[in-house]
């Protein structure tokens, strides 16, 4: 039966939602990558493939919702592993698309959590740069629904990657570009010596589209944008049963901020004489940076087995006004400068009980400091809000520390060959804006009354605090009398949400060669958490809705044979909230006042999103080694402002993608021609308004991209 599972989840393009019987077959999957290295001898790949699995054991899916992405389907994807990682996971069910590089899961606005090789990745501070490349991914799994006790705090999905693991002395150097004066240089190599393996990876990236477009022209003034981005891992084995890793990553991102066309200052603002300013003129940017470390020590002998990890994440954000362009236009043009550190240690354990009983526990500890500093030109005024004065600088700093404490422990127990009911809770607790604690019960149930077809319901208790990096520092009082001043007065620190969340779901093999996967959740929350922009700097400022209320659906199928390899995705979703507890001085009264005793559409709910592709591979005749693919995403829209908040919605899209791509055995080289929403389809993301929504955002238009690669 597992075998039967495992075959289906291999030939789609996006595996079935993995169970807890295909969870367990991930590091399989591992050890058929490094048996492929001729680098080492029969013994240690057999040690190596041990405990890969050993690694994967540590926490399967066990009933949650699981999407697996392969490095073979990021090949065979417009774009290949020269495209950021959101732009991946985009093509999975239920996955929203938004401005500034940010995706929505079911309904929620952040609440992600990164995993590299099972170690958590923490949270740092970041608007627009994307940390992770797909240039270390050898697959990943995005999971979601009712999830099992190991995984808390950010709950909305769980991206799991499992690097790069064939380190065959051997590597590849790339180069990309195309449109928008895209350049994209790249290059990666592995290799082992004896008990020792280790990869490296590096890119650098330039183009004239670094931030969504705010308008539908085909070419944005001022959106330059250069990125270098690093990944270095190192493992060494010792003897049959354990292993220490090493990896770390740094990236260093700069964007300048795109401007508008054509406008001028309506406000009455005059600086020192000068009232007026084409907007063409703004100079604005914004220098994001992050790095990170972890470090782990694995152990598999007889039932048990262990993973213990030490982390670290710095990241930084400066951003950088333009002084008379900002307060003509804005009133404020405000210099912030963003520090967030965080480390911690996370220790995850399984134990074989009996044949009938498996155990995992597992304890994380963090801490977090996070250090704001910004400097803000304002002008005074009086009551009315006229100007009575050239401009003040108000400097406002601050600092705090979080620590995050959490402890959970669960049982997988297989009642029967065909169903396995796993348990457990979680205790988790924060020191931080807040103090808060929860005890969460978990529980998920998998039956498999054939080879073919398997169900899961579950209930999860969640409890995710705000998220520490982000949560603003501003002193309301400060700017009182001035033209930065804060609709209201008070705000309540964000609290965390607590959420009931019911899945269930049916995966079935309809032939070997065709897969269909149904979900559907509903969710409740108190202190609902969602984002928005704001200040000045593009950061996403937390805050609190009194209730939540989320609930949805999607399907997927996916077919593979004989070169061919199809999948299709649909998700329906609605999700609203009410009453506003927490930052309220950031609302206009009468929004505050409205949503007290409405709900509301959150700002990011999409009704419909869809998404569809199709890869052909030649194994034979004269194009052997050509892939041709194409890909296309559907939104019915995110929301807008109507005759109440967020009350309208954008019009729908529908964008379509090409791909192809050769491979020339002999002199190991690789050449791909990418086309990107191919028919021109001119679409809004978003179009300026909504709750704590910016500057409208136009998806990329029709755009051309070559590659080129050589393997050494």
């Amino acid at each position: 039966m597992r075998k039967t599972l495992l075959l289906a989840s291999a030939a789609a393009l996006f595996a079935l939602p993995a169970h807890a019987q295909t969870a367990q077959s991930t590091g399989s999957d591992n050890s058929g990558a490094q048996a492929d290295s001729g680098s080492q001898n029969g013994q240690d790949i057999v040690v190596t493939g041990h405990l890969d699995e050993a690694r994967a054991s540590v926490q399967p899916s066990l009933g949650a919702t699981t999407y697996a992405v392969t490095n073979d389907t990021i090949q065979s994807l417009p774009g290949g592993d020269n495209v950021q990682l959101d732009k991946l996971v985009l093509q999975l069910p239920g996955v929203v698309q938004d401005g500034f590089g940010q995706f929505h899961v079911r309904g929620d606005h952040g609440n992600l959590q990164y995993r590299i090789n099972g170690t958590i990745l923490p949270e740092g501070v970041s608007s627009f740069g994307q940390t992770l490349s797909p240039r270390i991914v050898q697959n990943f799994d995005l999971r979601t629904g009712a999830l099992p006790a190991q995984y808390g705090l950010r709950t909305a999905g769980i991206i799991d990657i499992t690097t790069k693991n064939s380190f065959d002395n051997s590597g590849q150097i790339s180069l990309y570009g195309g449109s928008h004066d895209t350049i994209q240089p790249s290059f990666d190599y592995g290799g082992s010596s004896g008990a020792t393996n280790f990869f490296v990876t590096g890119s650098y990236l330039h183009n004239n589209l670094g931030i969504e477009a705010v308008s539908p022209d085909r070419h944005q003034i001022h959106d330059r944008t250069d990125q270098f981005q690093g990944f270095a891992y190192v493992d060494h084995t010792i003897g049959a049963n354990d292993r220490v890793s090493l990896m770390g990553g740094y990236a260093d991102q700069k964007f300048q901020i795109p401007n508008p066309r054509g406008l001028h200052p309506d406000s009455g603002y005059n600086v020192g004489g000068v009232t007026d300013f084409l907007s063409n003129d703004l100079n604005e940017h914004q220098h994001e940076r992050t790095g990170f470390a972890i470090a782990s020590y694995l152990h598999d002998a007889g039932r048990l087995t262990l993973q213990a990890s030490l982390f670290g994440r710095y990241s930084g954000l400066d951003y950088y006004p333009d002084p008379l362009g900002d307060l003509l236009f804005n009133g404020i043009a405000q210099r912030a400068t963003k520090q967030d550190f965080t480390a911690g240690t996370q220790v995850e354990a399984v134990y074989r009980l009996s044949d009938a009983h498996t155990l995992r526990g597992g304890v994380i500890v963090s801490r977090d400091r996070r250090d704001s500093k910004t400097s803000a030109q304002v002008f005074p005024v009086d009551d009315m809000g006229n100007q009575i004065g050239q401009p003040i600088t108000i400097v406002d700093n601050g600092a705090d520390t979080e620590w995050t404490y959490s402890a959970y422990l669960q049982d997988e127990w297989k009642l029967a060959d065909s169903f396995t009911v796993n348990f457990g809770a979680r205790f988790d607790r924060y020191n931080g804006v807040r103090s808060e604690q929860q005890l969460s019960p978990r529980i998920n149930i998998v039956w498999q009354p054939s080879a073919g077809t398997t169900f899961h319901a579950g209930y999860s208790r969640y409890f995710s605090p705000p998220p520490f990096s982000n949560v603003a520092d501003t002193t309301i009082a400060k700017f009182v009398g001035t033209s930065a001043a804060a609709p209201a007065l008070t705000g309540d620190a964000p609290y965390a949400e607590r959420q009931d969340y019911f899945d269930i779901g049916l995966a079935q093999t309809l032939t070997p060669d065709l897969s269909l996967t149904l979900d559907a959740y509903h969710r409740r929350s108190r202190n609902l958490i969602d984002e928005g922009q704001f200040g000045a700097p593009i950061i996403l400022t937390p805050f609190n809705f009194a209730r939540g209320k989320i609930d949805g659906a999607e399907a997927n199928l996916s077919y593979r044979k004989r070169g061919w390899t199809l999948y299709g995705n649909l998700a329906y979703s609605k999700a609203q909230g009410r009453g506003i507890v927490s930052g309220q001085f950031n609302f206009d009264p009468a929004d505050l006042a409205y949503i007290d005793n409405h709900y509301i559409f959150l700002d990011h709910d999409q009704r419909w999103t869809g998404s569809a592709g199709a890869t052909y591979r030649f194994d034979s005749g004269a194009l052997y080694g050509t892939t041709l693919g194409a890909s296309m995403l559907y939104g019915s829209g995110l929301r807008k402002d109507g005759a109440v908040p967020n009350g309208g919605k954008l019009p729908p899209y529908a964008t379509f993608n090409l791909s192809a791509s050769h491979k020339f055995d002999g002199p190991g080289i690789a050449v791909r021609f990418d086309v990107i929403n191919a028919f021109d389809h001119v679409y809004e993301i978003r179009d300026g308004s909504g709750i704590g929504v910016g500057a409208p955002q136009y998806g990329e238009r029709r755009s051309f991209y070559v590659g080129i690669t050589k393997d050494f």
